[in-house]
């Protein structure tokens, strides 16, 4: 059992190992994961400027990568869709619709002349085997572009995911020119499909950004979706759309898609419903808006690392720096050995040194012989001469010996010259050179790529502010039920589905529910309304205790459990008789129980007078002996109607005294 543990252990690690490094994660230097580098190679190895049928390239890839031809097929349609290093002919399906691409013998495919530019270099390439050992396939691809940030990137690895947002071509070199002139740079994600895009969180790659559709009204009754978020698809937003109408969250009267090469989407809407109140509907219930949390894990010196934009980029405009270094000194190697060949083959010709092999009768005495002639003139030459210099002159041929041109050789020699000197003066210079390079592909390639996300700062939609109130709401006294399936006119109300209702009932007791079905309230209800779980209300309450001495507060009624039940009246045997919705500056006529030797029978007392105070607090005293009855008016009016012969505080037969009933 040991044993079996240690290897499922050894043999998890391996296989997590291989899914992180070797298919899921991309590495930082060249932007790609091995099946898009191994297509990339097999295209560059296949490459005649003509195009190519899609399955002989999955056919050619599959050499290298041996994880099947769908994988391959998958992974070439969505590197095309991205449309920077591979050109398409034919049906390579459709980011916004979301259609699939026609069958890979259907359409065809082959190099742009970007990735030509910017991706290969053989000298530079290191191979490596392949997976069977009959093939070489490149470690990594010596790019000159920061491909990771212009493609962005998915995947899911063992123990680990990584998301990277794809960002705009020609801010991303502008930003690495900035870089190398040490200048503050800041870049922001830009996606195919458009839309407007909030970046405020993005905090350089490692936070999140929100992403909307672009929605115009094309009149009051008519709203046309332009651009759509890039987690989705127009059957994808349309099902959400319809959805958010089932439910009723929006209110549509028609969805018609006429999109082709572009996106248009055109809802049209009911009567009495305008394009002002559904647009942020739409943002709020469905798809038109989206949060986009970003993931920056890459793979950088052999292990997966999680680093910002910024740093990314740095990382990258320093080995292109590196790269330009490489070229120039390739290119410097090229041309010594270019200046070396010219003087050789002038000596070679200029000093008769071919005569010499003339009466030579073995391959060894030519060569001896040849050494000789030059040996002379070896202070002219860069470096030594080796047996390949010897071979290489003795296949001139006798035509070319013959037409020999000096002044040419000598122009050729000055021209090599010159380019070494440029050469040396651009290696000298590697910052203005590496710019100078960034600025002609800028120049050559970017109108191809201009942004299409549009940056805009908007603030979250409150989904309870713009919620339809569609959703009917009642209390039946009889039955104490309340909801949207119970019938009657006693406090029906208009509601949506995030509203949290208010219920006060006689007894004292309150409790705050949602839009239920039906639900059993204890009591009598005597207030019902929507609270605003931001505002609260403000109540001024009278009420008696089961001594019938008469109280008053002011009560702020704002935070809450759903459901559960609160006290306004902390006495089982007490009522309100008073509820009235804010600050009252009403007067109450107190008429107190009779008693013996009473004199005082009644008294006033002012509701403007009374503080604020807390829900389970008793509140102010309104007079020193128990109430028989209270009323309450206005100032300068009469008395309300008198309450109930009994004055009982818990009697039914009270005026209305309750304000919203």
């Amino acid at each position: 059992m040991t044993k079996v543990k240690s290897l499922m252990g050894q043999n998890f690690i391996e296989y997590a190992s291989y899914v992180i490094m070797d298919r899921a994660i991309p590495d930082l230097r060249d932007g790609l994961k091995p099946v898009q580098r191994r297509i990339l190679a097999t295209l560059e190895r296949m490459d005649d400027g003509k195009f190519h049928k899609v399955a002989n390239v999955i056919g050619d890839t599959m050499k290298l990568h041996p994880h099947g031809d769908a994988s391959i097929g998958d992974a070439l349609v969505v590197l095309a869709n991205k449309d920077y290093f591979i050109e398409r002919q034919g049906n390579f399906g459709n980011i916004v619709t979301g259609h699939a691409a026609a069958a890979p013998r259907y359409i065809e495919c082959r190099l742009t002349d970007l990735a030509r530019e910017t991706l290969f270099n053989k000298a530079l390439t290191e191979l490596r085997p392949s997976y069977d050992g009959r093939n070489t396939e490149p470690v990594v691809l010596p790019a000159k572009l920061p491909v990771l940030l212009l493609l962005g990137a998915e995947g899911i690895a063992v123990g680990m995911s990584t998301r990277i947002l794809p960002h705009n071509f020609g801010e991303l070199l502008t930003a690495q020119i900035r870089i190398l002139r040490n200048e503050p740079m800041e870049l922001f994600p830009d996606f195919p499909t458009g839309g407007l895009v909030d970046v405020s969180e993005y905090d350089d790659g490692r936070g999140r950004i929100r992403v909307r559709a672009r929605i115009e009204s094309k009149d009051p009754k008519t709203v046309v979706i332009r651009e759509i978020p890039p987690t989705t698809t127009t059957e994808g937003l349309i099902a959400s759309i319809e959805a958010a109408a089932q439910k009723g969250k929006v209110k549509i009267g028609s969805i018609d898609d006429f999109t082709t090469e572009k996106v248009e989407i055109e809802i049209g809407l009911p009567r009495g419903v305008y394009a002002e109140e559904v647009v942020p509907q739409l943002y709020a219930h469905t798809d038109c808006e989206v949060s986009i949390t970003a993931n920056m894990v890459m793979i950088k010196d052999d292990r997966p690392v999680e680093i910002g934009v910024s740093e990314a980029l740095c990382f990258l405009t320093d080995r292109l720096r590196g790269i330009v270094r490489a070229e120039l000194e390739l290119e410097l190697d090229r041309l010594a050995e270019r200046k070396l060949w010219l003087d050789l083959e002038r000596i070679f010709i200029e000093n008769r040194v071919y005569k010499r092999i003339e009466k030579a009768t073995t391959a060894e005495q030519v060569t001896t012989e040849v050494r000789t002639g030059l040996a002379p003139f070896l202070d002219e030459l860069d470096r030594e001469i080796t047996d390949d210099d010897i071979e290489r002159l003795l296949k001139i041929p006798i035509r070319r010996i013959s037409q020999y041109d000096i002044d040419k050789n000598r122009s050729e020699i000055d021209a090599t010259l010159k380019a070494i000197k440029a050469a040396r003066s651009k290696l000298r210079k590697l910052t203005e050179t590496t710019i100078a390079w960034i600025e002609e592909v800028l120049a050559k390639y970017h109108h191809r790529w201009p942004r299409r996300s549009e940056l805009a700062a908007f603030e979250t939609v409150n989904v309870r502010a713009v919620a339809r109130q569609n959703l009917k709401v009642a209390y039946d006294p009889d039955t104490g039920l309340f909801g949207t399936a119970v019938r009657g006119e006693r406090f029906a109300l208009s509601v949506s589905e995030y509203d949290k209702i208010l219920l006060v009932s006689k007894d004292g007791s309150y409790r705050v529910v949602g839009p239920e079905e039906k639900i059993f309230v204890p009591g009598k209800v005597i207030w019902a309304g929507v609270l605003d779980p931001d505002q609260g209300r403000t109540f001024t309450v009278v009420y008696r205790t089961g001594d019938r001495i008469a109280w008053g507060k002011k009560v702020h009624i704002r935070a809450f459990i759903k459901d559960r039940e609160y006290q306004l009246v902390k006495d089982p045997k007490g009522a309100v008789d008073l509820l009235i919705e804010g600050e009252s500056d009403d007067l109450v006529h107190l008429d107190f129980v009779p008693a013996k030797r009473q004199r005082v029978h009644e008294a006033d007392f002012d509701l403007a007078e009374l503080e604020l105070k807390g829900v389970a607090a008793l509140g102010r005293r309104l007079a020193p002996k128990p109430v028989a009855r209270i009323k309450r008016y206005r100032r300068g009016d009469t008395p309300l109607p008198e309450p109930a012969a009994d004055g009982s505080p818990d009697s039914d037969d009270q005026p209305t005294l309750f304000e919203g009933e």
